[in-house]
């Protein structure tokens, strides 16, 4: 059994995070294709400006709702093998949170005068005009994203995963056809027309799979009283707080960044871009994984398999992602050279980019754990654990910050060091209550992958950061070809170091990955 859950999780994270590799990729491309066509001006302003309440609104009801509400209860009467009574409250659920997302985009859109000032207070004349257009055409478009959202919490409690994660690639795709094909006749609008289309076919590729799935049992009814809607509520209420926390600990990060020395922000928002690419991949991609695994066995009852399934997720979290951190760490100013120096950002906004990175580095590891263990306490329908967490997180948070502004000279570097700490202080208390309540949980093994983990992984760094400065040596790296063969060396020399001490210390994951790829080898062959 424990084979068969880590076979499972490990195939459909496999997918997940492929899909998320590729539409972060495209995010980068789009980024690339607001500047080229557009350009760093007011009207660009204006555009991200106007997405900034409606996805809000869409995190808080749809990404709260869904990974603490819905698949847990929902899974449960699937593993129950009772799926009319799963779908009954299924529809109850979804057909709620429809009709408040239309309301939501109804209101929005006719009351979008007086929301505008909420995003934009400093904007007037032709920008206030034209944030009040943008605002009403990117109504519809997260509209469409959050039933798409929808759709995916059905398809994750079937563990299908596929079509979920072609999702955003196809969002990305509208937005970044949007801008090149209809850009240069519409201007913005031409970015908010492909970025409605982007949402609308977010939604299409999914739902018809999903409405072969409810069409025997689905019903347009509202029955609050349901003690599985009531359950749901239940649970949605906290994880929302715990979103909206979650979203006040940047609003403090950046207001006291405003305080520092000019392009603070821009140093700390450039760096915290760059550790939030593996975390989507990796983290992200893992968690979403084995969510709705943890779910169905905490409905069945396996505790022992729960926490060895959880576990196991958190193991292979720890062996990509402290690399990944070691990687930015030691790779930090050519990564950050070659992404980001060009144009206005000078060799100077590499280094204090690269200076922030590397106070954000052990905050990865944190966040990283923290995307699994939050899924560990969401599948056992405990979202209050959480929030009470991080709301101690961010007064921590909030106080090492200060502390670091006023005793130090860190600087943007102190912002981030503080939140990986508060973030640190938050993967061991979440670890520490989960291994309460889960024997077995932090045992031997997920302490000895942390460990080799990191041996591996610093002298993996130590060989990429040789690697990076000799071939520095013999390349002029004013071109961005150069940059590219610099980082991709050492990138490639660390990833090769790592790989062979992870064999030579018998890291279980490194065994684990290579018995999947022969089983699936011998299977093709």
């Amino acid at each position: 059994m424990e084979n068969e859950n880590r076979e499972q999780v490990a195939k459909a994270a496999s997918i997940v995070m492929v899909a998320i590799l590729v539409s972060r990729i495209l995010g980068f491309i789009r980024e690339r294709a607001v500047a080229e066509v557009f350009g760093r001006t007011a009207t660009t302003d204006v555009f991200f400006a106007a997405f900034a309440l409606p996805d809000l609104m869409y995190q808080l009801l749809v990404g709260g709702a869904l990974s603490s509400a819905f698949i847990p209860v929902f899974t449960q009467y699937l593993a129950n093998d009772d799926e009319k009574e799963a779908w009954y409250v299924a529809s109850v659920f979804l057909n709620t949170i429809f009709l408040i997302l239309l309301l939501i985009m109804i209101v929005g859109v006719i009351f979008t005068p007086s929301l505008a000032p909420l995003v934009g207070v400093g904007f007037s004349g032709e920008q206030r005009e034209l944030l009040v257009l943008l605002m009403r055409v990117t109504f519809p478009a997260v509209f469409f994203t959050a039933l798409a959202g929808l759709c995916m919490g059905v398809l994750h409690s079937y563990q299908t995963f596929f079509l979920p994660a072609i999702g955003p690639i196809i969002y990305n795709l509208g937005q970044i056809l949007g801008a090149y094909l209809l850009g240069p006749l519409l201007g913005i609008m031409g970015m908010a027309v492909g970025t409605v289309f982007g949402a609308l076919g977010n939604f299409s590729i999914q739902f018809p799979t999903v409405l072969r799935r409810a069409k025997k049992h689905y019903r347009p009814v509202l029955d609050f009283h349901h003690p599985g809607i009531r359950r749901m509520v239940m649970l949605m209420l906290p994880a929302v707080i715990g979103l909206s926390i979650s979203q006040l600990n940047v609003i403090v990060s950046q207001n006291l960044a405003s305080t520092l020395e000019t392009g603070s922000i821009v140093a700390l928002r450039l760096a915290n871009r760059l550790i939030n690419f593996p975390l989507g991949i990796f983290a992200m991609g893992i968690s979403t994984a084995v969510f709705p695994t943890l779910a169905r066995l905490t409905a069945r009852g396996e505790t022992d398999e729960f926490s060895r399934t959880l576990s196991f997720g958190l193991r292979i979290v720890f062996f990509i992602t402290i690399p990944s951190a070691a990687g930015m760490a030691f790779l930090r100013v050519p990564i950050v050279r070659l992404l980001f120096e060009s144009g206005e950002f000078f060799a100077a906004d590499t280094l204090a980019t690269a200076f922030a990175l590397l106070f954000y580095v052990p905050g990865l590891i944190a966040q990283s754990a923290l995307q699994v263990t939050t899924r560990g306490f969401y599948s056992l329908q405990d979202t209050k654990t959480p929030v009470k967490i991080g709301f101690v997180t961010v007064v921590l948070n909030f106080l090492l910050s200060l502390a670091f502004l006023q005793w130090t000279d860190l600087g943007a570097g102190g912002l981030a060091f503080a939140y990986s700490l508060s973030s640190i202080f938050n993967m061991v208390l979440a670890l520490w209550i989960l291994g309460r309540r889960l024997p077995g949980f932090v045992d031997r093994r997920l302490l000895a992958t942390f460990v080799k983990s990191t041996i591996a992984s610093v002298v993996m760094g130590w060989s990429a950061f040789y690697t990076a400065s000799f071939v520095g040596d013999y390349l002029a790296l004013t071109s961005k070809l150069a940059q590219l063969i610099q980082t991709f060396a050492a990138i490639g020399v660390g990833m090769l170091v790592y790989f062979v001490l992870s064999i030579v210390l018998k890291m279980e994951e490194t065994q684990f990955i290579l018995e999947t790829l022969r089983k699936k080898l011998k299977g093709r062959g």
